[in-house]
């Protein structure tokens, strides 16, 4: 009876509707498997520390320890240790290898951080600067090339009046010479016209006296 129970039991497991439901309940929870995993995902710190001791050698006894990157007083050094004065005020000997001169990273971080983001406020300046300093250069490019364009613009109008007035002026000269040659013919007829009643004037005159006084010759 039990055999018969095991193979019902396989035989219905074996179906598609139940082996599909069995598929998708292990495909969730193996979802929901790696769902847990990326949140209890963790990372290292890199805050190490330094045990401290008692005494300048291996001998003495562990009295706690200092974080990697903790700022300590030099009080004295003694073979390979030296003793100093944590932030609570308690002295302690550290190995002299673990100690060095210059704030560890977690303490220049910041600084370094403050002085990218100073740096980059004053580049930024800079940036608004400049960029202020290039609109007024170009706006006054282009006035000055509107300023050079309109004086273009007069000086082509300019020529286009001096251009008209030499040219009147030249027809006006020719005018001017067509009268004057007039005027000159006039004055030739005028004077050759006096010119020749005086001539006539002169020829005549004579004879005329001679007339009279012979006349007057008779007549007594």
């Amino acid at each position: 009876m039990l055999l018969s129970r095991l193979r019902s039991v396989i035989a219905s497991f074996f179906q598609p509707r139940v082996l599909g439901s069995c598929l998708l309940g292990t495909l969730y929870a193996a979802g929901a498997q790696a769902e847990e995993g990326a949140q209890n995902s963790r990372w290292v710190s890199d805050s190490l520390s330094t045990y401290v001791r008692s005494g300048p050698t291996d001998g003495y006894r562990i009295v706690g320890s200092l974080v990697s990157g903790q700022k300590v007083e030099l009080l004295r050094s003694q073979g390979d240790y030296s003793q100093v004065r944590s932030d609570n005020g308690d002295s302690v000997w550290i190995p002299t290898r673990d100690l060095q001169s210059v704030p560890g990273q977690a303490e220049r971080l910041p600084q370094l951080e403050q002085k990218v983001a100073d740096l980059s406020a004053e580049l930024k300046g800079i940036d608004d600067t400049w960029k202020t300093r290039v609109q007024g250069m170009q706006e006054t490019l282009d006035s000055r090339k509107a300023l050079i364009d309109e004086l273009q613009a007069t000086r082509s109008d300019l020529d286009s009046q001096l251009n008209q007035a030499q040219a009147e002026l030249r027809e006006a000269q020719a005018q001017l010479g067509g009268e004057n040659k007039q005027v000159l013919m006039r004055y030739m007829v005028y004077g050759g016209s006096i010119a020749g009643a005086g001539l006539l004037a002169g020829l005549l005159l004579p004879t005329v006296l001679r007339v009279r006084r012979k006349r007057n010759d008779g007549w007594v």
